[in-house]
């Protein structure tokens, strides 16, 4: 019996993206404290996917979400303002929260998609900004250093 409607793909170039997470080399984004794998990008849209592994005692700056986020923690525990996430958590960051310094209070690594931009400050200024752009250009300086290494 055939379906009600079609449901073949309009676009049959459309397909899964995928990427061997598990064979990608840690980018080392504060040494000795912070590194992060860049799962994937979506310059239509603006989100973006990365695993992230910190450190115990790694302290990330304060920011703002530009956009909502979820966060689901593999393994460890941070400290997010007053809440407190395990293994095994997830949190919604709805778009506009903003978040002090966010504490790795053992070695933690989480998985984290964002639907937008984050932008990092202090009390005196905007100190950094991060993007699906950013994220491009972060992997292609360490597909770089590493071609370079292997020749």
């Amino acid at each position: 019996m055939p379906l009600p409607q079609d449901i073949t793909a309009f676009n049959q170039a459309l397909k899964d993206t995928f990427f061997p997470a598990s064979q990608m080399e840690w980018l080392e984004t504060t040494p000795g404290q912070a590194w992060m794998k860049i799962l994937w990008t979506g310059s239509e849209t603006g989100t973006w996917a990365v695993l992230l592994k910190w450190a115990k005692g790694y302290v990330a700056p304060a920011h703002k979400h530009l956009a909502a986020a979820h966060t689901f923690i593999i393994k460890g525990r941070l400290q997010v303002r007053d809440a407190l996430l395990s293994t095994g958590d997830y949190v919604y960051e709805p778009n506009g929260v903003l978040h002090g310094a966010t504490t790795a209070l053992e070695d933690t690594e989480y998985l984290f998609i964002c639907n937008g931009a984050v932008l990092f400050f202090n009390d005196d200024a905007f100190t950094s900004y991060l993007s699906w752009e950013e994220l491009e250009r972060m992997r292609a300086a360490q597909i770089a250093a590493s071609t370079a290494k292997a020749a």
